[in-house]
């Protein structure tokens, strides 16, 4: 990939200097900071810093002066008790910054998360380069007929060929002529800010993105979800396998809690309560209404009655 001859020298710098810090630190995480992990064709995502593990989580809970007790089944258990009660400042207490590559209409998708500080590369300062995502035969599926915002069934074979060959002229005709808009006579040539234009939302781009843990979770939480656009699920799977070396009780009760959970309503606590008396109960009984009823039975693992 182009990107790692342009940065590895950088990267391979930084991870040669030896800093010492006073700081709590996660091991796990400094082993991989400011290394680069690929995602999709051209995309990556790094770490190149951060603040705070899950000892600052317990810290901030108890507003104590120094890292957290030494009994750590103690610090398990507060976490867990945090994260299961929805206690959710703490977490806020630690940091991360990502430096990620991106297509642009992934990036849109991203920016809808507002929690988070962003500095974007700058195409009106710089030339974007000639990178564009293009997506293998096995992601292109026709629209779903029952999610009007994703994806369905894989497209036949000959109608993949097709889209394939038109998002790759699509893609060399709109760089072949935001080069020439641009000219290599400057005094000619189209300013930056405008020959950007006619670049397609498939182009990648560059930003730094500094977000606190929680704020994190709940990304992750989102865009990890089978229902997300398969492109930002595979940023964001890599996204937490990081936090899991970062954060890993964290982690582990966010998991636990949060993505292997389920929360249930009142309406369908009392429904359990009534199958834990012998009660039959029913779709036209329960006060739910179709979408809820059918999730209902999909978390107990029920028959869809």
């Amino acid at each position: 990939m182009k990107f790692v001859s342009e940065i590895e020298n950088t990267i391979k710098s930084l991870r040669e200097e030896k800093n010492v810090s006073l700081r709590c630190r996660s091991d796990s995480l400094e082993n991989v900071l400011y290394s680069l992990f690929p995602v999709l064709d051209h995309g990556f995502v790094r770490v190149i810093d951060y603040m705070g593990n899950d000892s600052a989580v317990v810290q901030a809970a108890r507003v104590s002066y120094g890292k957290g007790t030494k009994h750590s089944r103690s610090d398990v258990g507060l976490i867990r008790y945090l994260m299961r009660h929805r206690h959710t400042t703490p977490f806020e207490m630690c940091e991360i910054k990502f430096h990620i590559k991106l297509p642009i209409f992934v990036a849109r998708q991203w920016i809808r998360h507002r929690t988070a500080s962003v500095n974007e590369y700058s195409a009106r300062y710089s030339k974007l380069d000639n990178e564009f995502y293009i997506p293998q035969p096995e992601n292109l599926v026709a629209q779903s007929t029952s999610n009007r915002q994703g994806g369905g069934v894989q497209l036949p074979e000959c109608e993949k060929d097709n889209i394939l060959n038109i998002l790759n002229k699509g893609s060399e005709q709109a760089y072949e002529q935001y080069e020439e808009m641009l000219s290599e006579d400057e005094q000619n040539g189209l300013s930056r800010e405008l020959a950007r234009m006619n670049l397609p939302t498939s182009i990648y781009t560059q930003w730094y993105w500094k977000i606190n843990l929680l704020n994190l979770l709940k990304f992750v939480s989102l865009r990890a979800d089978s229902h997300a656009q398969w492109e930002i699920q595979e940023y964001a799977k890599q996204i937490a396998e990081l936090i899991q070396l970062w954060v890993p009780i964290t982690y582990q009760a966010f998991e636990d809690y949060w993505l292997d959970g389920a929360s249930l309503s009142k309406q369908q606590l009392e429904l359990i309560k009534a199958m834990n008396n012998g009660e039959k109960i029913s779709f036209e009984s329960s006060g739910l209404s179709r979408r809820e009823w059918d999730e209902f039975c999909d978390i107990l693992a029920i028959s869809n009655r």
